[in-house]
């Protein structure tokens, strides 16, 4: 049996290049002071041995760990679901991640238990900065990490007020813009599905549907549901009952908007010549209902990638923007 091979060292690699440790050491930590000639000296030994740093050992002398914490509160179930909004920000977090050969650490807390695990975590510095996304309630967690001194980015602005820089989008124009639409297309009685009133985007989006109404001098019909199919259907339910002559919904998410479709269906109104419906995100599902939906469009990896990058910059002690806000956009099918 041959035996092992032992782990090339920082030593090795500083004989070979013929420099001190110390000078392999700022190489290897990507230290800018080094004369490129040296340097290259260095990364050349390091490729010739097969030197592979010890990333523990570095982080105790550069207080860095090259990871990243995406937290969720929310149960992995729900994460996991159909709903691709989730998957997308996943997505973008981590390719932008990958660009900066940073490493993602995705928690997720859809329980106490669960919350406290995250903010032990994190106050333990394992990481060097974190991103939370689908943020309920009045959450403490951002502002007590940010008080401790710990980059921290919201995707969405945190509906308890706390003092995080955050990535949004513009909810309430894209709603405007879709019932705006509706009432361009005749419809008068326009319901809505609302979502979860303790998230931005459930709040905000019924806020944009209650202010185009009252600038319509329209009546507000509103149901609400949690993000979920299955509230859709439920409170698609309820608004046909509310009013039965209902001729248009707006709902909150396209998820929500698919079982509404489904609820509609079984009641026998037609759509659209009956009810127009409008949803919200434009996930692939969107182009999969039938009819193809008419939704809002919200840049979903775009809102991963941005807030990555500004915790990226935060992280290196840069200022930034306090509050981004992309923009969202209309999208025509066949549903309205």
């Amino acid at each position: 049996m041959s035996a092992t091979r032992e782990r090339p060292t920082l030593e090795a690699v500083a004989r070979l290049a013929g420099v001190s440790r110390a000078t392999v050491s700022r190489v290897v930590n990507g230290s800018p002071t080094v004369a490129e000639p040296i340097a290259r000296a260095v990364r050349q030994a390091v490729a010739e041995l097969g030197y592979v740093p010890n990333l523990a050992a570095r982080s105790l002398v550069t207080q860095r760990t090259g990871s990243f914490a995406l937290i969720m509160p929310e149960a992995a179930t729900r994460v996991f679901s159909d709903d691709q909004v989730f998957p997308g920000i996943i997505r973008g977090v981590s390719q932008e991640l990958e660009d900066a050969d940073k490493q993602l650490v995705l928690m997720l807390a859809g329980s106490a238990a669960g919350h406290e695990r995250v903010e032990r975590y994190a106050t333990g510095r394992h990481v060097d900065g974190v991103l939370f996304a689908s943020l309920h309630g009045d959450d403490p967690l951002p502002g007590r990490l940010a008080r401790l001194g710990i980059p921290v980015v919201s995707g969405g602005r945190p509906p308890g007020g706390a003092q995080v820089p955050y990535v949004d989008v513009d909810h309430v124009g894209g709603v405007d813009r879709a019932i705006r639409h509706l009432i361009a297309s005749g419809r008068r009685r326009i319901a809505t599905v609302a979502g979860p009133q303790d998230m931005i985007a459930g709040i905000e989006r019924l806020a944009g549907y209650l202010a185009a109404l009252r600038e319509a001098d329209l009546r507000s019909i509103v149901a609400v549901g949690d993000f979920t199919r299955e509230s859709g259907a439920v409170a698609m339910r309820e608004l046909l009952t509310d009013d039965p002559k209902l001729d248009a919904v707006f709902v909150a998410s396209d998820l929500m908007a698919h079982g509404a479709l489904h609820a509609l269906r079984v009641a026998g109104r037609r759509v659209p010549e009956d009810v127009a419906v409008i949803g919200f995100d434009d996930i692939e599902l969107a182009t999969y209902t039938d009819p193809p939906l008419t939704t809002v469009r919200q840049p979903i990896l775009q809102i991963g990638r941005r807030m990555t990058r500004q915790l990226l910059r935060l992280a290196a002690g840069e200022q930034i923007e306090p509050a981004v806000v992309l923009p969202t956009e209309l999208v025509l099918r066949d549903t309205a």
